[in-house]
């Protein structure tokens, strides 16, 4: 993923300015020719480049800067403070209100991706609660509304179309009017393909936009089409009243950066990426996260959202209980397992964690991982309740061993590794024994149990590593405001450290 190398680039880049022993001139341009590099190699606009790299200057002017301050910071806040500049258009898109009926127009070029793109979008709100339904007004496509209908039954969501009828206008008014009858909340409409070359395209496209009167239209672009996309865009918006933007197939080698750049040049914001086929590759757009996470720095309140997604609240106190205890069962890893599951694609999970960059988890190490973790779950349905709840692996002998193998098709090495990954986690887990769990049973309030010292001997070493050891695990706490998200990341899943440490350390 392209998007990964840059923000690999730019971490290298501040890293190896921090390692400098003074920070001069020098040593300033060094760095910031080194992000315009990998900035320009991701497509990014020259000018716009041109213009961070004198603003930064601008920023960090190192003669003024009294001996006390710390520069290495300055510079690091100013790069951030300019990239989240460069992707920001500066105004939020409409959002819609769950149980007040919104309708959602998708437009954009052909073979962007809008129909997948739709039924994501459906997808990730009806997991939030919100009733969605999606209408096909792509009569021009021959397929398009097969394919519509093929994920919509795939995500159990209603869906409304015609096989005869081939006036998108009458098929789109029909499809709306009958949704807001069945109170649907969220009523998305699939338009045609088209660009800014095709007049009449663009004028059926007003036509569907005034029958439908749509609370927001979102333009759907493919971020191979690099710095192509300012001058679409901007025909799109032209003709439609284009309130936000999803970038599509950013898991590719495509240059990633000069869409995201030309789209915020066109003042709509990106609300949404796609990172992948599946349903659950798709992920929310927000810049200060995103740039956080682009440059290995995390995204904690992200993160904690996928923990209180997958961990209900009334599940929390027999966790924290356990957690205190240090006792570590394979029936607790296994539901840890399942968790980790839930939370979506691995990779887009530890991106969130400070210190790991999207790089450390290539694509198919990702699947990988996430196969080798159903492994481990499939033997672990072949065990016996007495071996699921003990904390003695002596329990596990060689028949036992044989027996689960069998059970489970897989070979007694397959089963000896799984118990050796249980093993190292148990021993992770204990290091938390002894910690003091508050009497309301929640992991926010944990955050007066832990310090940096207890967080130290429960991160991976390697995360400590990267984080800057427990100097900068503290300043890290202290950047958090408090350390109730650190604490309930481990109240919360307090295995994930553990698979984490093993199946990135392991594919690095």
């Amino acid at each position: 993923m392209v998007l990964a190398q840059l923000g690999g680039s730019i971490s290298r880049a501040l890293q190896q300015m921090s390692n400098a022993t003074v920070i001069d001139e020098k040593v300033l341009n060094e760095c910031l020719n080194e992000i315009s590099r990998a900035l320009l190699q991701s497509d990014v606009q020259f000018r716009m480049v041109r213009d961070m790299q004198s603003n930064i200057k601008k920023i960090v002017n190192l003669d003024d800067l009294a001996a006390g301050h710390n520069k290495r910071r300055i510079i690091q806040q100013a790069v951030f403070n300019e990239l989240c500049k460069m992707l920001d258009p500066g105004k939020p898109s409409f959002t819609p209100k769950k149980g007040k009926t919104s309708v959602i127009m998708f437009v954009g070029l052909q073979g962007s991706g809008k129909t997948t793109t739709c039924t994501k979008y459906a997808y990730y709100h009806q997991k939030k609660g919100w009733k969605p339904a999606l209408v096909c007004a792509d009569t021009f496509r021959a397929g398009a509304f097969d394919q519509l209908k093929q994920n919509a039954t795939k995500a159990k969501i209603p869906f409304y179309g015609s096989y005869m009828e081939s006036d998108p206008v009458k098929i789109a008014a029909e499809g709306v009017e009958r949704f807001k009858k069945e109170n649907c909340d969220l009523i998305i409409v699939d338009t045609s393909g088209r660009h800014k070359q095709e007049a009449a395209l663009f004028e059926e496209m007003r036509q569907v936009s005034e029958a439908t009167k749509p609370n927001l239209v979102i333009f759907v672009m493919d971020s191979s089409i690099g710095q192509a996309a300012f001058d679409q865009a901007q025909a799109f918006k032209q003709s439609v009243a284009v309130g936000a933007v999803i970038i599509t197939k950013m898991d590719g080698h495509a240059k990633g950066g000069g869409a995201l750049s030309a789209v915020a040049a066109t003042k709509s914001p990106v609300i949404f990426i796609g990172t992948g086929e599946h349903m659950d590759e798709f992920e929310i757009f927000d810049v200060k996260p995103f740039v956080s996470r682009l440059l290995g720095m995390g995204d904690w309140s992200g993160f904690m959202d996928k923990i209180h997604e997958v961990v209900p609240t009334d599940q929390q106190p027999e966790l924290l209980q356990k957690l205190s205890e240090g006792t570590f069962t394979l029936r607790l890893m296994y539901e840890q397992f399942q968790n980790i599951m839930k939370m979506g694609p691995i990779g887009q999970v530890f991106s969130m964690l400070p210190g790991f960059s999207a790089e450390l988890m290539p694509k198919g190490h990702e699947k990988e991982s996430q196969a080798k973790i159903k492994r481990y779950m499939t033997m672990m349905d072949s065990m016996t309740n007495a071996e699921l709840d003990s904390t003695n692996p002596k329990l596990m002998t060689e028949s036992r061993i044989i027996r689960i193998a069998r059970g489970s098709g897989r070979t007694v090495r397959d089963v000896m590794e799984m118990i050796e990954e249980y093993k190292r986690l148990a021993k992770i887990w204990s290091k938390m024994k002894g910690l003091k769990i508050p009497k309301k049973g929640d992991m926010s309030a944990l955050s007066r149990s832990m310090n940096a010292q207890h967080m130290s001997k429960v991160l991976p070493p390697q995360m400590l590593k990267q984080i800057g050891g427990k100097g900068g695990l503290q300043s890290l706490m202290k950047q958090m405001g408090s350390n109730k998200d650190m604490a309930s990341m481990f109240g919360g899943l307090g295995g994930l450290g553990g698979p984490g440490e093993s199946m990135v350390s392991r594919l690095r």
